[in-house]
């Protein structure tokens, strides 16, 4: 129910006990309330209007004064605490992303990210304000008005104990379907809300090749899932609720025949029974507002350990730490056995690669070869499930490591461009770099043209709602922003021109040779044309290595499989 979790962090304990203070002296209030109101109307009934009646009525206004008080009280006061603990949680959910971030991405996809950090918290803050008060109310309020019960009338304070745990089974027994429903409604969620992120980064490419349609199609069906998830994990839901007032409401009934016949019978008199059939509804109403609030915290609950888990993550350990200062031209890096499995499918079988210094590689091979999947684990953005790495003499787990990335750049099919100004999308990893610089870089880029077109040259805004550049112009922004970071030594580049035409991929090929020197790159390519760029070369098939060596050797021997690729694509 509360994740042992919880109570690290910092205050729980002071916050837990000062709401467990109020809360009993709410229950003591509800006592009082209920006590002062039946004699009130036994004063009424018996028509003693007395100083003594107006005190019972005074008393009553007292007690249900303080008691809405302190529910006001302890829903601000938790209020303030779930928002101070939320911030804390997002401040190391982020601190988690930073650190092993592109692990994360690789593994959950940016919408469940995005969705953990932004509605998962907000959830986990309603979880913390309506759960955590409900739970205390549950374990302290209905048994101090069965203790004054049990030493009113015990008879009635029995049979209040006994039917307490048969209406909790019930309430577990729908509540765990409940919480099934709601754990596949989360995954549902979190699966739409990855879809849509995925589809408004890719709706260009998405217009493009006319598949807008299908794609709409398909978040609509996967948003229809989620709404019948949802509807289903309501529908339980509100069964339970009627289940539960159900019981309670039956309960009340018998409790209030059996003092109905003990009043007939002169066993008892009026006031206590009076006062026990008051209390009867208050001794269930915890319980009742734990199964409303219980429902509508699930996703709450969920986000929140979510959350933990995701902060709870292991990360890399001090002796698993790369130390490297910057990449140079005797450097090594060495990958030997290596393996990537997904959902325990086998994608990257036994890759073996010994680079040094600044070579050129080309990764090629048909689509779904697993050129993509072998970048992504030299870059550390995937983790290998086996093999062994070794960097500058240093044998490390993997490759997610912070010296490490700090020494690449990564050009995707598709760089992001901010909503911001081409200056600033230029500058993204040089901040601090003069206007002389950002100028020659733009010139070797190719971006001069686009400068002069821009109706505010380097400071127009685009991106996102600013102008909006070809995916030509985004790999020369990309581009650009190598140039200006000279101490990033290593260049990965995954299909850099698969969706540029051919001019525009000649244009950017003569811009993009000058830079390759003097760095260690990986590209990652189809198109086998780039080789006369390269200077080794890594075939691949079906997520294996099947041919390694210099370009113009292989391509000499005309049974190599490089040959054989060149004949399968149909270009060179």
């Amino acid at each position: 129910m509360i994740d042992k979790r919880l109570f690290k962090l910092e205050g729980i304990i002071s916050t837990l006990i000062v709401l467990v203070f109020m809360t009993g002296i709410q229950g003591l209030a509800i006592l009082a309330q209920g006590i002062f109101l039946a004699r009130a109307i036994v004063d009424f009934w018996q028509n003693k209007l007395s100083s003594e009646t107006s005190l019972n009525i005074a008393l009553f206004a007292l007690a249900f004064f303080v008691r809405q008080l302190l529910v006001v009280i302890k829903n601000k006061y938790m209020a303030v605490y779930a928002d101070k603990a939320v911030e804390t949680y997002r401040i190391k959910l982020l601190e988690k992303y930073t650190e092993i971030g592109s692990t994360i991405i690789a593994d959950q996809g940016t919408g469940n990210a995005v969705t953990t950090l932004g509605v998962g918290l907000d959830n986990v803050k309603n979880y913390f304000q309506l759960l955590l008060i409900k739970v205390f109310d549950l374990s302290i309020i209905p048994w101090l008005i069965l203790m004054y019960i049990l030493y009113t009338k015990w008879e009635q304070g029995l049979f209040l104990l006994l039917i307490f745990p048969v209406v909790i089974i019930f309430f577990v027994i729908l509540g765990l379907a409940a919480q099934s429903k709601a754990d596949a409604e989360f995954v549902n969620f979190k699966n739409l809300n990855n879809r849509f992120v995925d589809a408004l980064r890719g709706l260009p490419t998405l217009k493009q090749l006319g598949l807008a349609d299908q794609y709409s199609d398909e978040i609509y069906q996967i948003s229809e899932d989620y709404r019948k998830t949802t509807m289903r994990t309501l529908r339980i839901a509100m069964t339970s609720t009627f289940a539960l007032d159900f019981f309670t409401t039956l309960s009340i009934a018998v409790v209030a025949v059996f003092l109905g016949f003990d009043l007939l019978n002169g066993v008892m008199t009026l006031l206590p029974a009076l006062t026990i059939l008051i209390l009867a509804p208050e001794y269930f109403l915890p319980l009742r507002n734990f199964s409303d609030d219980y429902h509508a915290t699930l996703n709450g609950k969920n986000a929140l350990t979510d959350v933990l888990s995701m902060i709870d993550r292991p990360t890399i350990k001090d002796q698993d730490k790369l130390t490297l200062t910057t990449w140079h031209n005797q450097a090594q890096l060495t990958l030997a056995h290596v393996d990537f499995s997904y959902s325990e499918q086998a994608v990257l079988k036994d890759i073996n690669i010994q680079v040094t210094g600044y070579q050129k590689i080309a990764v090629v091979g048909e689509s779904g070869s697993g050129k993509s999947t072998l970048l992504n684990i030299i870059s550390g953005f995937l983790l290998p499930t086996g093999g062994q790495i070794n960097v500058a003499n240093q044998a490390i787990p993997h490759l997610a490591q912070v010296d490490w990335q700090k020494q690449f750049f990564y050009m995707p099919q598709h760089p992001y461009i901010f909503h911001d100004t081409l200056r600033e999308n230029i500058t993204f990893y040089a901040k601090n770099v003069t206007d002389e610089k950002i100028k020659i870089a733009t010139q070797k880029a190719g971006l001069t043209e686009l400068v002069n077109e821009l109706p505010e040259g380097l400071d127009s805004i685009v991106g996102e709602s600013g102008r909006q550049v070809s995916g030509g112009q985004a790999q020369r922004i990309a581009l650009a922003r190598m140039l200006l970071d000279d101490q990033r030594k290593i260049l990965f580049f995954d299909e850099p021109t698969a969706h540029l035409d051919i001019e525009t991929e000649y244009d950017l090929k003569q811009t993009m040779a000058p830079i390759l020197s003097s760095h260690l790159v990986f590209f990652a390519t189809h198109r086998l044309h780039w080789l006369d760029q390269m200077d080794y070369v890594l075939v691949m098939r079906h997520g294996k290595i099947v041919e390694q060596g210099e370009p113009q050797q292989l391509l000499a021997d005309g049974h190599s499989q490089l040959n054989q690729l060149r004949h399968d694509l149909g270009s060179v």
